[in-house]
């Protein structure tokens, strides 16, 4: 018999039916996720939780919530298991982690309490939620899921190394920190294509934060200030390392293979730059 999540609930004693489980998963808002909110600062991740809409109500009732958040990589890991109890008003000052915005007369806050249930397996499982994935809240009792993963403890995959790099705009603030660490610390050249029009743009990376630094203005806006990106709609684009530059390679010389991957890629006549 394969392991499921709800044989775990039994072993601490929970009624599966006494449970929800909730998937969180959002596209990156203002340079966070549900994952980095639980990863990086686990008050918040329990205030984005809490903080629902009155209309959803009848969803959420139950004693237990057992939370799981996605990764970058796509598992639905295991994040914690709460005791909930009665929704209340939202305050004025209650934080919203991820848009940043006031409290909206729509929304009410649960009380929940972390348990220490299962707490050992945070981070460390990850189960097949299943292609429902819009259904991100579901009776445990019935959705029985099958864990597909458990480790040692919770690690983040290895950086790929720079040649094998390759991510979303919408990612790159939600790196692991080891990714970040190495990016940080590398200069050289870039590439960035299109997914809708398939063009692509050669760029370069010179200043103190390395390609982190440069990567991060477009995915705040969207064009790093480039006036040929500015002026067509926002896209998510991919983004990639051509080339990464020597620690004794000049701001000159960085800008000279600049010049040149832009004419191997032909990126001035067939693409989005500009010079």
């Amino acid at each position: 018999m394969s392991l499921t999540f709800n044989r775990l609930l039994d072993s601490a004693g929970i009624d599966s039916a006494l449970v929800r489980l909730l998937r969180h998963q959002r596209a990156p808002l203002n340079g966070a996720t549900p994952y980095t909110l639980w990863r990086d600062e686990r008050s918040l991740f329990d205030a984005y939780q809490a903080t629902q809409q009155v209309k959803n109500r009848a969803r959420f009732t139950a004693p237990y919530w057992a939370s799981f958040v996605v990764t970058p990589n796509g598992q639905t890991l295991f994040a914690g298991l709460y005791a909930v109890g009665e929704p209340g008003t939202v305050p004025t000052s209650w934080p919203y982690p991820l848009s940043k915005a006031p409290a909206g007369g729509g929304d009410e806050v649960y009380s929940t309490r972390h348990l220490d249930d299962l707490a050992d397996y945070e981070g460390r499982l990850a189960i097949e939620w299943g292609a429902g994935t819009r259904t991100w809240v579901q009776r445990a009792d019935q959705q029985d899921k099958p864990i597909e993963e458990l480790t040692r403890r919770f690690a983040e995959p290895p950086f790929p190394g720079f040649g094998a790099f390759v991510e979303p705009l919408s990612r790159i603030l939600a790196l692991p920190s080891s990714w970040t660490e190495a990016l940080r610390a590398a200069r050289g050249i870039y590439l960035l294509t299109c997914p809708i029009t398939k063009e692509l743009y050669v760029g370069s990376a010179i200043g103190s934060d390395g390609f982190l630094g440069r990567w991060h203005h477009y995915a705040v806006d969207g064009h790093g200030g480039n006036v040929m990106l500015r002026s067509r709609e926002r896209s998510d684009y991919q983004v990639s390392i051509l080339e990464v530059a020597g620690s004794l390679d000049s701001d000159a010389d960085v800008l000279a293979l600049e010049s040149r991957w832009k004419g191997k890629l032909q990126s001035r006549a067939m693409g989005l730059n500009a010079n």
